[in-house]
């Protein structure tokens, strides 16, 4: 796992007993589950525009926000990156039509 997302998986998991106004992520986690998701849609709909528009450095910012409020996500959740990242790893070599019928047939 990719030395960034530990220090941020860390970061993330200290804020959740931190104070509401002592910092952004501690704010996000006190109003709940349905802000946290607001946010991924936010920023899920500004990274699709920021590629639309064809500007790469609007791209990575907005894919920036985008994978760091998930991030959030996945700690209220009590998940982290490894989570993710053993999943990707799971289905490394397997080609994607493969894999997405397997997850039709269940």
């Amino acid at each position: 796992m990719s030395d960034v997302l530990e220090r941020l998986a860390e970061v993330l998991e200290e804020r959740k007993s931190a104070q509401p106004d002592s910092s952004y992520v501690a704010k996000l986690y006190s109003k709940g589950l349905d802000s946290i998701l607001k946010k991924i849609g936010e920023e899920a709909t500004e990274t699709v525009m920021a590629a639309k528009d064809g500007d790469a450095d609007k791209i990575v910012y907005e894919t920036a926000d985008l994978w760091f409020h998930s991030m959030v996500l996945l700690a209220q959740q009590g998940l982290g990156p490894g989570d993710v990242l053993a999943e990707l790893d799971r289905r490394f070599g397997l080609s994607g039509l493969d894999e997405k019928a397997s997850r039709d047939a269940e």
